[in-house]
């Protein structure tokens, strides 16, 4: 039993290998970072999830910083939404947008953060991914863990290849498109989209490059060494990392 669990361990070790390389090593965490973080109007429940999101490492690799225009899809409850609001400050702002397909309690996860006054900076937006517009240009684009969820039928269901160049208008010369999402083995493709709600690394990199981005850096900031990548994804398993650059 114990060799089973050591191949399976030492299989598991060389997918994750297979699913990327790391590139970036630990950083600094920046002072605005490390306040939005600290922000006593954060609810307890997320941040008692700070150790498995390690928003400090994602913040500080995407780079956001104050005054940064930021564009969020599929803001979900607004774990991402509430931080980035704080880092960007009053100069900055927030487009946090949802899908005109999300049911009605998908959508209301925002509404604390619509109704807070402390976040006058967020503005909330029902678009479709494929031709979203905005009224000015954006310096950062983010998707959290929901990338393998827009090759599904159901109110996910997005033309990726579509969204991809969609962003891609809507971001500035230089501007960043972050993509964190589960990855499953190299090879699966989308294979694994619905029923173990997990995508081959490689998809999100020919995609996104596809529509004219740079794989600028990734990162393993959320790695989980046990998670074998053969199961149904949920934190805290594996994510992957990727900060894409429109060229200047």
């Amino acid at each position: 039993m114990k060799s089973r669990f050591a191949l399976i361990a030492a299989t598991a070790a060389g997918l994750l290998a297979a699913s990327y390389t790391v590139t970036l090593a630990a950083q600094a965490t920046p002072p605005d970072i490390a306040a939005a973080i600290a922000d006593a109007s954060r609810p307890q429940a997320q941040k008692d999830v700070d150790a498995l999101r390690k928003p400090a490492e994602l913040m500080t690799f995407a780079g956001v910083k104050r005054g940064d225009k930021v564009v969020e899809l599929v803001p979900g409850g607004g774990y991402v939404t509430r931080i980035i609001s704080k880092i960007v400050g009053p100069t900055g702002k927030v487009y946090a947008v949802n899908l005109p397909t999300f049911n009605e309690r998908f959508k209301a996860g925002l509404d604390p953060i619509k109704s807070d006054p402390g976040f006058a900076n967020l503005v909330v937006l029902e678009q479709r991914y494929i031709d979203m517009t905005f009224p000015e240009p954006v310096d950062v684009v983010w998707t959290s863990e929901n990338y393998h969820d827009f090759q599904n039928q159901g109110m996910f269901s997005t033309d990726t290849a579509t969204m991809n160049k969609a962003v891609f208008a809507a971001l500035k010369p230089g501007g960043v498109y972050i993509v964190t999402d589960y990855p499953g083995a190299a090879g699966t493709g989308k294979t694994q989209t619905q029923s173990l709600h997990r995508i081959d690394p490689a998809v999100i990199k020919q995609e996104v490059t596809a529509a004219g981005f740079v794989l600028e850096a990734e990162s393993n900031a959320l790695a989980n060494p046990s998670d074998i990548l053969t199961t149904r994804s949920g934190q805290p398993s594996t994510q992957v990392l990727y900060k894409f650059r429109k060229p200047r």
